[in-house]
């Protein structure tokens, strides 16, 4: 008798992920937990969806959405930019964060469930799903390791963004827009801009991170330009700060959600 492997939904709180759960109740395949990995700093759009979701796989007879978060010294990335008084490790053109409060927190809350636990000491893996479609296939570049095995649905499906749209429109769900950290170094110049007007309180959470790092090698949050500068020019209707060459966070939904 064949041993069936555990199976992990890593959820990032976008269309991508949302979508993939979609496709699998269409399938019949039911995945043994939804992880989303909050690094404290996703707007409320986000939140508000991670709980639709939720809500939406308990309807469907999937586990509701389990969030997992950093706990070590600084819980969220937020907290550790300022006691470090630092930017996020992506402004200098790194992708720890994504590392350090999406992956490990998924990893070490799986160290401690109990069909991981099981599979391990029978020498069995864990499958990991992630929702990367197929535009951004070229990031599928996780190998299998000694506790996991990576699958992606939605290139295996060959859907693309339109796809995972119409699936969330199937499912009755909406759109959620982008999932980022609101001070994510990788953040469009309409999106601070969004960020700025339409979460203010946020923004300026944002702007006090870059005052308070100890910058050297980098502009501020825009990497070639500080957000408190661009917006303060925008305002005058000068564009001053050429966009910073598009980097992907590389968090599960990436830079496109």
């Amino acid at each position: 008798m064949t041993r069936v492997m555990p199976v992990i939904v890593s959820f990032g709180g976008g269309v991508n992920s949302a979508a993939m759960l979609v496709g699998l109740q269409e399938r019949g395949e039911r995945p043994d937990v939804v992880l989303f990995a909050d690094t404290g700093g996703e707007k409320p759009h986000t939140y508000e969806f991670v709980h639709v979701v939720s809500d939406w796989c308990l309807r469907h007879g999937f586990p509701g959405v389990q969030t997992v978060q950093n706990d070590g010294m600084y819980e969220t990335l937020e907290r550790n930019c300022l006691e470090k008084r630092m930017l996020p490790s992506l402004a200098y053109g790194f992708k720890s964060c994504s590392d350090k409060y999406k992956k490990r927190p998924q990893e070490k809350w799986a160290k401690f469930w109990q069909p991981a636990i099981e599979a391990w000491e029978s020498g069995r893996k864990v499958t990991k799903l992630i929702g990367i479609d197929i535009g951004e296939a070229h990031r599928a570049s996780i190998f299998e390791d000694e506790q996991y095995v990576y699958r992606y649905p939605l290139i295996e499906w060959e859907w693309d963004r339109s796809d995972c749209l119409r699936a969330l429109q199937r499912a009755k769900l909406p759109n959620p827009g982008k999932s980022a950290c609101f001070f994510c170094p990788a953040s469009r110049k309409s999106e601070i801009r969004d960020l700025s007007r339409r979460y203010p309180d946020l923004f300026a959470r944002a702007v006090e991170m870059e005052r308070n790092a100890e910058l050297t090698t980098v502009e501020g949050l825009g990497r070639s330009f500080s957000w408190e500068k661009f917006i303060a020019a925008d305002s005058r209707q000068q564009d001053l700060f050429p966009e910073a060459m598009e980097i992907a966070c590389m968090c599960f939904d990436g830079a496109e959600e």
